[in-house]
């Protein structure tokens, strides 16, 4: 596979940070401007950008975590999650080394994440460390409200085509870009096997949807789905190491008439699947039924619950109506019983919602949800960006990542219209990246202004490599550059050498 993680063309390195407890080391990527100072970046690559690092994607990634874990196990006898470590007062490795990526370098003691922070968040339920035990390849991350925006990438087959190979690719491409965590939604043949080449080659925490393999199994017929394929594919899912699991257990018998009655109907496949199989046999979602059984199943791997928005608005003319507000409060509800099992969880949101209603979700996350971090697919704030929804939600994600908002899911140029391809998650990822870092500006996240500080002052500067690499996108902003001007030019094309405005102003 080629590699693809150089950073010595973006006048950068991979150095590690030391933390104070055993094993804990932080990959951080650094910048070296050429005003002789250095700016340290979160990075979700691991090993891959280390100088000479060789891809072998039967070998996998190193066992980061593996340590920590048998450690603990050996001490209480049984796994527990980052929960229940936090509850008993208790400060792992973990939450140290996501404490030391979110600073950025950041010493300041006024300003600074600690580790307590970290732990008293968690504890609170306000953040989530996704930490399945077997999954320890994947370097400690966390989603929060006072932590950085953190964005998901969507990979995964389908019925229509893309091979194993192509998927582990899309998912190191996605990461390269910045992507936090990956879904694997796949939904074509070599479900197991797609997933678990992604696990042992991606360092950061991977989500999936049970119910795509479940029916699946039963050859796509809704009717034939039972509670014990579901648990099944769960304990299988758990046992390869997935991180968080999205599980449409809030939608209900009673919330379907509504959701019938709307322009768009339910556009969730997890929901509609769970709908239809509710009008087939007459019953409640069996996976609202036996919650308890799943809390106490994820609590021995420390899975976390990502719990879906079955009734999501597929359209703006559905947004924030009595269908997606009903099952919202059912999550509010199982966040409560999640906790009451040591389980972690966050909570997902739309969707399609126009920029003037986009607080009320926030506000009523918040309150029906007591904190628990929300996940949202944008919102679209408008139903017309065929070809561009990767702007359109990124209008929202932006706003919604600012409101308090912890992790936007991604959308490429392919949403509604066709399955991406690398270029597309590329675009995504970025696109992202950017309206998460625009949430970080404007909640003042302690760092997140000194990137854009930099970028600054390298622009009237006239540093051109370190505008570059200061950007999300190194490689784009430089062929754009060049595509007009050579290089040591004291201005862009733009502008020209006359009329470059920060030429003048140096003049006065």
């Amino acid at each position: 596979m080629e590699n693809v993680f150089d950073l010595s063309k973006e006048g950068a390195s991979k150095i590690y940070v030391k933390g104070t407890m055993p094993g804990v080391s932080v990959g951080m990527k650094k910048v070296s401007l050429g005003n002789k100072n250095d700016i340290l970046l979160y990075d979700t690559t691991g090993p891959y950008t280390e100088e000479k690092y060789q891809i072998n994607v039967h070998k996998g990634l190193p066992h980061i975590k593996k340590t920590w874990a048998e450690e603990r196990i050996a001490k209480y006898g049984s796994n527990k999650t980052q929960l229940w470590f936090a509850r008993q007062g208790i400060i792992t490795p973990e939450m140290e080394y996501v404490a030391i990526r979110e600073n950025q370098g950041n010493n300041d003691p006024e300003t600074m994440i600690t580790p307590e922070m970290v732990r008293d968040e968690i504890a609170a339920g306000r953040a989530i460390l996704p930490s399945n035990m077997k999954h320890p390849e994947a370097e400690p991350m966390i989603i929060g409200n006072k932590f950085l925006v953190k964005i998901n990438a969507n990979i995964g087959n389908s019925a229509l085509g893309s091979s194993i190979e192509e998927e582990v690719e899309k998912a190191l491409w996605a990461i390269k870009w910045g992507a936090d965590t990956v879904m694997d939604l796949s939904t074509g043949k070599d479900i197991h096997k797609t997933r678990e080449a992604i696990l042992r080659n991606t360092p950061v925490p991977i989500g999936t949807v049970p119910m795509y393999q479940a029916l699946e199994k039963v050859n796509g017929r809704v009717e034939d789905l039972t509670w014990e394929v579901y648990y099944d594919t769960l304990v299988e899912q758990c046992e390869q190491g997935v991180d968080y699991f999205t599980i449409h257990a809030g939608i209900l018998q009673e919330h379907v008439p509504a959701a019938l009655k709307r322009v768009t109907g339910i556009v969730s496949r997890g929901g509609s699947i769970m709908a239809k199989w509710m009008s087939i046999n007459k019953k409640e979602n069996f996976l609202y039924t036996h919650f308890e059984e799943i809390c106490e199943l994820l609590k021995r791997y420390d899975v976390a619950f990502s719990l879906g928005d079955g009734l999501r608005p597929g359209c703006i003319a559905d947004a924030n109506d009595e269908a997606q507000f009903g099952e919202l409060k059912v999550l509010g509800e199982l966040a409560e019983i999640s906790w009451k099992h040591d389980v972690q969880v966050i909570i997902e949101g739309p969707g399609h919602v126009p920029m003037h209603m986009i607080r009320e979700n926030m506000e009523k996350q918040i309150e029906w949800c007591h904190g628990a971090p929300f996940y949202t697919l944008g919102p679209l704030v408008s139903d017309i960006g065929a070809g561009y929804d990767h702007i359109t939600s990124a209008i929202g994600g932006a706003m919604i990542g600012w409101m308090g908002t912890s992790m936007l899911c991604y959308v490429t140029t392919k949403e509604h219209l066709a399955l991406p391809n690398k270029e597309d998650v590329r675009e995504g990822v970025v696109t992202f990246k950017l309206a998460a870092h625009a949430a970080d500006l404007a909640k003042g996240h302690p760092g997140a202004a000194n990137r854009d500080l930099e970028m600054s002052k390298a622009r009237y500067d006239m540093r051109w490599n370190d505008q570059f690499n200061l950007s999300f996108d190194p490689e784009r902003a430089r062929r754009m550059h060049f595509e007009m001007i050579g290089s040591g030019a004291d201005h862009c094309s733009m502008c020209g050498p006359h009329f470059c405005a920060m030429k003048i102003t140096k003049s006065i």
